[in-house]
């Protein structure tokens, strides 16, 4: 009984769940670890702090999993993060929870004991997957965006690589694997991404400079990267690098004319090019013969691969390419990657990591052993990152009374919307091409009649010329263009994979196919997310596929098809009006200017850094220490020394930068804009001197940023202070061009003009918006505490609609990456005064734990400058004072 307890808990244990906890615990302290310019890529992406931030949150989480794995972690392996974690050595020394914790008498019980033998399965399993190289695994599921997110990752690379070249951690070139011809031409998006929507704008042209994309799509397609070049992005299938065993030596014919490395280096034109087209020479590892797109991988420095095998591989293939289970052949990914790593090794560079970006962290019943993070089916659904699901089943759908139905359900569903302007596509999957001709198309065509569509909406796609014409495939890959007018798309063995179309309503299988997991990956395809609102994608299966569909959701994301059909049923999909005529307010900006004038410099004036006043010292450094805590509950280092708690100064953990004299010198000069050697007069000059200085940057960094550069720069200049103020009347929401705003809110967070306990008086005094979709249950319950109090005369929700269609908005700077941002409140409410006069109230309503928060801060502080400036007031209200009703505070 306790072996196969055991057994359980080890397929089911999912350290990467443990691995977010930690990140999500320690986010701040993991944060002063990362280079500034790491800082400021996060923060560009981060949606709590951009609200124009491109990234969903399972791409944002995931980039921060990445950056945490290679600035924190230092791109270790993953059994040895989890070894770490495990017994709370290294960078997871101190940490709260897991491990394994004996009673009194040195007895585990039962629940240690399993987490123990847990430890030794997952250990046991991720070393005996190990590489050479860290191998990562983030596994997010169809229609999250891998590919933007590797394009993310590969940008953020090349920007800290240049930076930092001789940091080994960064990559200086990337390698992309595709698993087929029609996923490589997804991964086209890669290239034609704009590079705007995720990197800071100050680094946007070095990139667009820098980078060189290589497509190897042809057999014959060479690889023409400089050696020891950077910043190369390859894209290739993996059979057009993949690594082939030699099967038989060749004939005496063959070694006579084959073209060998011999030959070519005798041969005049090509003798100094001979290198590029050996293809002959043995390998150590397994006598492997290589290619020239091979050997000129070899000579690149720095490579990360990322390995896009999510489209297509579940279960046995995904296990194959992993490298896990049964041995691999010579030909496998995996295979390839090893040996790559090996020659780069050989030549002087190396592998920095691989990337593998899967849909699933499962194969059957147990986790992958090197996944570090997982978005599943079912969160993404239920967040609104993919429609939600209904499936069809039938007893036979070889008739022409499936086609017939399918199509009149998948009308009546979709009906008039056109989200983004696009028609909305219905695809069928037939088993051949013959049957597709004989069958599939003529119901199709005699349905479409019957409804007074015309046939031309019918494109096919079988990959036969005779049947799919340039001209199809053109209208294939445009079907998410506005003009496209195609909407019954019939396909063999096509876009199951790789295909990326959106506006793919509906799929119905018009056959019993022969693998299993063709049912999966058709079944995906029509659940791409799609417009502002979640729509539905509607499946159309028989009930032997249906169950088929049961199965591999089972053993791909644990969950089943009833399961399945109930994500996200809790939300409604709503159109949202502005009711007229659209509410304006009176806002005042505060426009502050700052004239400079320059000092005369007195020589040996103090910059009031004193490392010998302990006192003072101590009191201005405290910020930076680095102080673990080990009673719970208290927050900060003076509550634990006045309850007598032990606490650790882990100061000397942090990495830090060693200034010399010259280099502080120079870092100085670039932030004052003075000459060198002025510079280096202005720092002897003071009574600290260059030297004593150097030794306060390298005891902490932050001190030369936050004190000594802004110090000098008072010693130099007086700033004379001014401020302008603009009033003005911004629209509290933009009328749509559309008519409506479209969102999906959770059902009993929807609050309609319209409905019956709003009374008369309440729709007079709220609803700029004829529909409100709240956030969280506080802010639904402060709205209706305010909409119902008498000395409240309007009161309008201003948080729902934060992307650019409201100009109710405040700037301000963001204290970790220093660059404006736009912020929008929750609400605004007019509350009569004593005197009988009316007062704007700004509201925020945040969580507990978030009040403290330094950009919460900020935007307070910009939000009450702007908040006096236009007679109003700014006010933060906690979570738990709006559930307890507790509103009248900000009366």
């Amino acid at each position: 009984m306790a072996k196969r307890k055991i057994q359980s808990a080890s397929l089911d244990f999912a350290f990467f769940q443990f691995l977010w906890q930690f990140y999500q615990s320690n986010r701040g302290t993991i944060r002063t670890h990362y280079k500034e310019l790491t800082r400021k890529f996060l923060d560009f992406n981060n949606p709590e702090k951009n609200p124009k931030a491109f990234l969903r949150q399972p791409q944002f989480e995931a980039l921060e999993v990445y950056i945490f794995l290679k600035e924190f972690l230092g791109n270790a392996k993953v059994e040895k993060i989890f070894q770490q974690w495990f017994e709370k050595q290294g960078r997871f020394g101190g940490r709260a929870e897991g491990g394994i914790v004996s009673d009194k008498s040195g007895q585990a019980d039962l629940l240690d004991q399993i987490t123990q033998d847990q430890y030794k399965a997952v250990f046991a399993a991720m070393r005996k997957n190990s590489r050479a190289y860290p191998n990562y695994i983030f596994a997010l599921t169809m229609g999250t965006g891998k590919t933007i997110l590797m394009a993310t990752c590969i940008f953020y690379e090349f920007l800290l690589g240049n930076k930092f070249e001789k940091d080994a951690r960064y990559c200086h070139n990337a390698l992309v694997f595709a698993p087929d011809k029609t996923v490589l031409q997804s991964l086209k998006e890669i290239e034609s991404f704009d590079l705007t929507c995720v990197v800071p704008p100050e680094y946007v042209s070095f990139l667009t400079t820098h980078l060189r994309f290589h497509y190897l799509e042809e057999a014959g397609t060479s690889l023409d990267t400089l050696d020891r070049s950077r910043f190369n992005i390859i894209v290739s299938n993996t059979q057009k690098i993949i690594l082939k065993r030699k099967h038989k030596e060749k004939s005496s014919v063959d070694k006579l004319f084959g073209a060998n490395g011999q030959t070519l280096r005798t041969t005049g034109v090509y003798s100094d090019a001979a290198d590029l087209y050996d293809f002959d020479q043995p390998e150590e590892e397994g006598e492997l013969t290589t290619n020239q797109r091979f050997e000129k991988l070899r000579r690149l420095e720095q490579l990360g691969i990322y390995v896009d095998e999510a489209h297509h591989a579940f279960g046995k293939a995904l296990a194959k390419d992993m490298g896990i289970g049964a041995k691999a052949t010579d030909t496998s990914l995996r295979t390839t990657i090893d040996i790559l790593s090996a020659s780069l090794s050989a030549s002087g560079t190396r592998v920095v990591a691989c990337y593998n970006f899967t849909g699933t962290p499962y194969v059957g019943r147990e986790v992958l052993p090197e996944v570090v993070y997982t978005y599943g089916l079912k969160d993404a659904i239920d967040k609104g990152f993919l429609k939600n699901v209904m499936l069809h089943g039938y007893a036979n759908t070889r008739t022409d009374e499936f086609v017939d139905i399918a199509i009149e359900k998948f009308l009546e569903e979709t009906g008039e919307i056109r989200p983004e302007g696009l028609l909305p596509k219905l695809a069928f999957f037939a088993a051949t091409i013959d049957e597709l001709n004989n069958e599939l198309r003529p119901a199709v065509e005699r349905v479409l009649l019957k409804h007074g569509i015309p046939t031309s909406r019918i494109l096919v796609n079988v990959g036969d010329n005779k049947l799919t014409t340039n001209d199809d495939i053109r209208e294939f890959n445009r079907l998410d263009k506005a003009e496209s007018e195609k909407q019954f798309i019939l396909l063999v063995n096509k876009g199951r994979e790789g295909w990326n179309c959106r506006s793919l309503f509906g799929v119905g299988l018009f056959r019993e196919p022969k693998s299993k997991v063709f049912v999966l990956q058709a079944t995906m395809r029509c659940l791409r997310a799609i417009g502002k609102a979640q729509y539905t994608g509607h499946v159309f299966l028989s009930d032997d596929n249906l169950k088929t569909l049961n199965d591999e959701l089972q053993q791909n994301f644990h969950i089943s098809t009833d399961e399945l059909q109930k994500v996200g049923k809790d939300k409604e999909r709503v159109q949202i009006r502005v009711v007229e005529p659209p509410v304006k307010i009176r806002l005042v900006r505060v426009r502050k200017q700052y004239q400079m004038r320059e000092k005369v410099l007195v020589p040996g004036q103090p910059l009031g850094l004193n490392r010998a006043d302990k006192e003072s010292w101590n009191l201005l450094v405290e910020k930076y220490r680095l102080v673990e805590i080990q009673q719970e509950g208290l927050a900060t280092p003076e509550a634990a020394r006045a309850s007598g708690s032990q606490t650790f100064d882990l100061t000397e953990r942090r990495e830090k930068r060693t200034f010399s004299r010259l280099s502080l010198v120079a870092e100085v000069s670039r932030y004052l804009n003075l000459a060198p050697l002025d510079v280096e007069e202005l720092l002897d000059a003071t009574e600290e001197g260059a030297d004593e200085l150097v030794a306060i940057a390298n005891e902490f960094n932050e001190l030369l940023y936050d004190e000594i550069i802004p110090r000098l720069f008072r010693q130099l200049y007086d700033l004379d202070e001014s401020q302008k103020t603009e009033e003005h009347e911004v629209d509290l929401i933009k009328v749509p061009s559309a008519g409506y705003y479209e969102m999906s809110a959770e059902k009993d967070k929807i609050v309609r003009m319209s409905d019956e306990q709003v009374k008369e008086e309440g729709r007079s005094k709220s609803f700029h918006l004829d529909t409100y979709c709240f956030d969280s249950g506080s802010e639904n319950w402060l709205f209706w505490d305010l909409l119902r109090e008498q000395r409240v005369k309007k009161i309008y929700f201003t948080g729902m609609l934060t992307h650019g269609q409201s100009d109710f908005f405040i700037q301000y700077i963001d204290p970790d990456s220093h660059t404006v941002r736009s912020y929008y409140p929750d609400f605004i409410f007019q509350r009569e005064e004593p005197d009988g006069s009316l007062k704007y109230v700004i509201v925020e309503v945040k969580a507990d734990n978030q009040v403290e928060d330094s950009v919460v801060q900020a935007k307070k502080d910009f939000a009450q400058q702007i908040a006096v400036a236009s007679g109003m007031e700014y006010r933060i209200l906690k979570s738990s004072d709006a559930d307890k009703r507790h509103f009248r505070m900000l009366l």
